[in-house]
């Protein structure tokens, strides 16, 4: 079984074309001087004493925000993106979600949407 950091590694490997075009724009510290991370694991401790975890696509820790590109794979997920926006949201972290449609096809919109919620 691969380990967590190998896992991250081989999802940054299989990047859709939305997070690829949305990466160009938020790597390198290119977005308004934020350092965002690609597929980093966020660590939850549960109340058993077992650590879960959660890889979102783009990650911001300075302002906590949490940044996803959906496809069409999580229209059958509903239910457990809204459980893990949930545990997210408990740890103070703010979660946006993105068709990768709209990422492809309307990014300055997705990115004045991020910018707003860098700046807020």
């Amino acid at each position: 079984m691969p380990s967590i950091i190998e896992f991250c590694r081989e999802l940054r490997q299989r990047e859709t074309p939305a997070e690829k075009l949305l990466w160009q724009h938020l790597r390198n510290r290119k977005f308004y001087g934020r350092k965002f991370l690609r597929q980093h694991p966020i660590w939850v401790e549960n109340t058993f004493g077992k650590y879960l975890y959660y890889i979102p696509d783009f990650y911001c820790h300075e302002a906590k925000l949490v940044i996803e590109a959906d496809g069409p794979i999580h229209l059958l997920k509903k239910d457990y993106d809204k459980n893990r926006d949930a545990v997210l949201n408990a740890l103070g972290l703010t979660i946006v979600r993105f068709d990768n449609d709209e990422i492809l096809n309307d990014l300055q919109m997705v990115l004045d949407k991020i910018k707003n919620l860098l700046e807020s």
